[in-house]
């Protein structure tokens, strides 16, 4: 069924100037329908205990809420069956401005941190208790139904105190040691995106719904912690982190990072944090770079509005490549070995800070309005920077992967939909694909053409940004504010073109209804194709001579990458052209970067080229990161090299994440099972295939599965090859 055009604002979205009440739409979410819409969230603050030993979070939330309607029963919260409520207790708020609140640590095994209010001494700052229940809701998360006193009145501010403990939460990952860099300190980081964040703390867990926060931060001393946050302060007396972010945000943009880190300056206001090996080359690959990428985005976008742009190296266990978390982006380590994908990652992230975390997607079903807009705005700086070449080459490399999930999908897969029909219960992190990035890009493109001028363009979409900063929106905001800014294009009707309209651009599925001219890029992406052409012509030793004389070492990271891509498309390949490449091409692939190594030795795999499987051994033992050893052991168990697959991971198992091991049991066990024998045609299921977060997750990184998310079938990673 289409999705419908929602031209209303989502629950819980602050209103713009001059804007009639909004009236929501359905919503996913038990907390999101019922409760949402009720309340007006005016800032949490959390005191948050980091206990590595125990692998577990413990945590007292403070909620300041207003209620817009008179006397609601009830508060209902998203949480999950990770989080063990100890206590839920309420207490009347200043109605001039947010409650100040301490927290006291009791000594460990004593329970979650205490709330210390200014105006409430000794146990009256404990409040009065309230009853609650948890349900079932969905396999991502739980209701938290709490009842609420009579005396909350409309409009009257109040609290409500939750105190609790995390354990296995999805969204908190705990790393021994061993998997970190340094295999000094333990290390634990969070990632939100979509709705993981309620097994971090009790939330409005949707987009819809933004508020500032604080936090008071608690570790083992020579533990650094940082989080997503305007303004941070350590205080050693009290061996307290203390964070605010000043800025409304949606529950995903809360994150918190703790290791062994060290910082480096980069520019006037960015700076890098890395484990202390990390920390030489993250400095070099970065400095003075991120600086021109933000002020390039200035000139396009208007001020950057969050203060400093911090960068993050996280250990390999992070389970997405990148994450635009205000203030402080979280990044792969292993993306430091390819510096074009490094360059482009980052620059995305810089987009979001004005697309996706300024102005968000009130909806999941809408994720497109962050990761379009931020991937169009990312390509404006890169051209800025880099030349419409570069920016050109890399568009081609990634509709190239988008052409090909579109193979593996169908046409007709509602996953390829810009507004996705998302049914309650089902995860929106299943959403993460390349439509969301692509599809969304193309249409943002359409529409700069229809304006004629990419500076204009650039003047509306400043305009946006400054209409609806720190809101969130659907669609039609977008469109009407376009429409509105271009009235000239309104009197045309673009917006109804035959087999261009809007509502198609939005409603139809399958592969986007234009593309950009990227010849610009000729001069970069024409040297590929010919040398693929040359490795499928006749006869082989001549086109092979021919191939032999084009230096592929001089070429850029995203042609090369380009070239193996279409190698693989054509896997298997007859296997004297596979002897050839090796010959060519495999000692001199050795040498180059983590995103061109794994492509060679995915066309290894997939063409049983067993002179070259040692190198494919030797990756497997080094490599620790989901987006390289997924796609080879997708590739390996769907092939004949099942029992070489079981081999290497029974060696490497003991130095890989708890979550990558499950999913690399379940893709073993799925290839190696008496009944699972492989089948031709990977399984179309939409919701199967696109597990992950930006989980930005990210354009680049194939839709994978974290944690205990993993569905029971699963559409194979190898054929959609999009990992960066």
């Amino acid at each position: 069924m289409a999705a419908q055009c929602c031209c209303r604002k989502a629950p819980g979205a602050e209103a713009a100037p001059a804007r009639p009440p909004p009236e929501p739409p359905p919503a996913l979410d038990v907390a999101s329908a019922s409760s949402a819409q009720l309340f007006r969230l005016r800032h949490l603050q959390l005191g948050l205990e980091l206990r590595p030993e125990a692998r577990e979070l413990a945590g007292c939330l403070v909620l300041e809420l207003c209620a817009l309607r008179p006397a609601p029963r009830a508060l209902v919260l998203d949480a999950h069956p990770a989080l063990r409520l100890h206590s839920v207790s309420f207490r009347r708020a200043s109605a001039t401005s947010e409650s100040p609140c301490t927290f006291a640590f009791p000594a460990p095994g004593s329970g979650p941190p205490l709330p210390a209010f200014a105006d409430a001494p000794g146990a009256e700052s404990a409040g009065c208790p309230l009853a609650f229940r948890l349900d079932p809701f969905t396999d991502y998360g739980s209701s938290l139904t709490i009842t609420l006193p009579p005396e909350v009145q409309a409009h009257q501010p109040f609290q409500v105190i939750l105190r609790y403990t995390s354990t296995d939460a999805p969204a908190i990952w705990w790393l021994d040691p061993e998997l970190t860099y340094g295999n000094a300190k333990p290390f634990v980081f969070t990632q939100g995106h979509s709705v993981c964040n309620r097994s971090f703390f009790p939330c409005f867990d949707t987009p819809a719904v933004k508020c500032t926060y604080s936090a008071v931060v608690k570790a083992p001393s020579g533990v650094q912690v940082l989080m997503s946050a305007t303004q941070s302060a350590y205080v050693e007396e009290e061996g307290l982190y203390h964070f605010h972010m000043e800025h409304p945000v949606p529950a995903y943009l809360v994150a918190l990072v703790a290791g062994d880190l060290k910082p480096a300056d980069i520019g006037p206001r960015s700076r890098v944090w890395a484990e202390p090996c990390l920390l030489p080359t993250a400095t070099s690959k970065l400095s003075g770079a991120v600086e021109q990428w933000l002020s390039a985005a200035e000139r396009l976008y208007g001020p950057y509005m969050w203060g400093r742009y911090d960068i993050v190296f996280l250990p390999p266990s992070f389970p997405i490549v990148a994450m635009e978390n205000p203030c402080l982006t979280f990044i792969i380590s292993s993306i430091l070995e390819s510096d074009e994908f490094l360059v482009i990652d980052v620059i995305h992230e810089v987009a979001h800070s004005w697309f996706g975390n300024a102005v968000t997607n009130a909806t999941w079903e809408e994720m497109w309005l962050s990761e379009g807009l931020a991937t169009y705005a990312q390509r404006r700086i890169t051209t800025e920077t880099y030349g419409a070449a570069f920016t050109c080459l890399e568009t081609a490399f990634r509709l190239d992967a988008l052409h090909r999930q579109m193979r593996l999908l169908g046409e007709d897969s509602p996953v390829s939909k810009l507004q996705v029909k998302l049914e309650p219960g089902v995860n929106p992190s299943h959403l993460m694909n390349l439509f969301t990035y692509e599809k969304g890009y193309c249409f943002v493109y359409y529409l700069s053409q229809l304006c004629g001028d990419p500076q204009r363009f650039d003047d509306f979409l400043r305009a946006y940004v400054e209409k609806y900063k720190f809101t969130s929106v659907v669609a039609q905001d977008l469109l009407d504010s376009f429409l509105s800014f271009f009235p000239e294009l309104k009197e045309q009707s673009v917006d109804c073109r035959a087999g261009l309209e809007f509502e198609r651009w939005l409603n139809a599925t399958g592969p986007p209804l234009a593309e950009p001219d990227l010849s610009q890029g000729s001069s970069l992406t024409r040297p590929v194709e010919a040398l693929f052409q040359l490795w499928t012509a006749e006869p082989l030793e001549q086109a092979a001579a021919s191939a032999s004389a084009i230096d592929i070492s001089k070429w850029r990271t995203f042609q090369t990458a380009l070239f193996l891509d279409r190698l693989l498309d054509g896997s298997p390949l007859p296997q004297e052209v596979v002897m050839s490449l090796s010959k060519c091409y495999s000692s001199l692939l050795d040498s180059m970067n983590t995103e061109i190594r794994i492509r060679w030795l995915q066309i290894v795999v997939r063409n049983d080229y067993y002179p070259d499987l040692h190198r494919v051994r030797r990756f497997l033992e080094n490599q620790m990161s989901r987006m390289y050893t997924i796609p080879l052991y997708e590739d390996l168990c769907t092939g004949a090299l099942k029992s070489f697959a079981l081999e290497v991971f029974y060696q490497t198992q003991g130095r890989l994440h708890p979550n990558l091991r499950r999913t690399i049991q379940q893709i073993l066990s799925q290839g190696l099972g008496p009944s699972a024998e492989p089948s031709a045609e990977p399984s179309a299921e939409p919701s199967a295939e696109l597990g992950g977060a930006e989980a930005d997750t990210n354009p680049d990184s194939p839709a994978l599965l974290l944690g205990d998310e993993a569905p029971s079938s699963t559409i194979s990673l190898r054929d959609v090859n999009v990992s960066a």
